[in-house]
């Protein structure tokens, strides 16, 4: 089925599930990915063979390039979002634990509302996407709070910790609106996010030399099960997850679109549950609830109390 504005209704649905689930797997991909190769090498490896293998794609289909003006706004909202999102997130990880980040990259969403000055007038209007937020974020407190893992190694840790994870989310927020603002159309997404994901894979490989993490790296101690992260963290993680998203905020606003940052992590402790036999507890299964009610309410009936013209400037 398809809408008026051109896209099919089945291919979004299934677009969100692979930002709310897929993505959400990645948390113990990542993991497997730390356990033999530094924060930055695994960015490195991750974005560069994914973005080598959409490059492959658009030269054998013979797909439009962007000019130098959409190459460069590709170029840096991928280092703004990969390097300085993802990236930065894993590099956190090393001070903090992933139930604490998890309530700090949750905030996400309400970085999109107080930055997002385009649909402030669509975000302040609309009661079910501010409730919708507020629900989703107290759930992720919750469940956070309540995880059986959930100390934190030290004052100075959690700082350190706190303040990389808040620059993340800043710099995931400001390089999806950037290229959100300024990308013309007329090239296609995978297009799009293969140059996205080699100018990230670059500067991650920039990064990791200059920490020295190079250095360190020796394809032979590279374990099994490391390898296995970053295959998936290539395929699933960035192929089919981060395409989703960089579609999805063509076609949705951006508020609603990261309303990811919700589920994945209940993704990433239900998997760890599954594979890596990590406790959940009967509270955190109530606060998942919560979490789910607040996404529920940021996507029904979002345009219900818009008139028109507020409908044509939001979409």
């Amino acid at each position: 089925m398809v809408n008026k504005k051109g896209y099919n209704r089945i291919t979004m649905i299934l677009a969100f599930i692979a930002i709310y689930f897929v993505w959400g797997t990645t948390y113990l991909a990542n993991l497997f990915g730390l356990e033999s190769m530094e924060p930055f090498v695994l960015s490195s490896l991750r974005y560069l063979v994914a973005g080598l293998l959409l490059l492959t794609w658009v030269i054998g289909k013979r797909l439009i390039w962007p000019d130098l003006y959409g190459i460069k706004v590709l170029s840096v909202s991928g280092v703004l979002m990969l390097v300085g999102g993802s990236g930065l997130v894993v590099f956190a990880e090393q001070y903090i634990n992933s139930g604490y980040a998890a309530v700090v990259v949750a905030s996400e969403p309400f970085w999109f509302v107080l930055l997002d000055k385009k649909h402030w007038k669509f975000y302040f209007n609309n009661r079910n996407i501010l409730v919708g937020l507020f629900s989703g974020f107290s759930g992720i407190v919750l469940f956070s709070y309540f995880s059986p893992e959930s100390g934190i190694a030290g004052t100075a840790d959690k700082l350190v910790g706190t303040t990389i994870l808040l620059v993340s989310a800043v710099l995931w927020v400001v390089g999806t609106l950037y290229a959100n603002k300024r990308m013309r159309t007329g090239t296609s997404n995978i297009t799009n996010s293969a140059i996205q994901l080699l100018a990230a894979g670059t500067f991650s490989a920039l990064i990791a030399f200059c920490l020295g993490e190079w250095n360190r790296f020796t394809v032979h101690d590279i374990s099994l099960k490391a390898w296995s992260g970053l295959i998936f963290l290539i395929f699933m993680g960035s192929m089919v997850a981060y395409m989703a998203f960089t579609w999805l905020v063509t076609i949705q606003p951006p508020a609603v679109v990261s309303t990811h940052t919700y589920v994945n992590p209940m993704v990433a402790v239900f998997i760890g549950w599954l594979i890596a036999d990590e406790r959940i507890v009967p509270h955190q299964i109530y606060a998942f609830v919560l979490v789910l009610g607040g996404v529920l309410l940021t996507q029904i009936e979002r345009k219900i109390s818009l008139n028109p013209n507020q409908i044509k400037e939001i979409t």
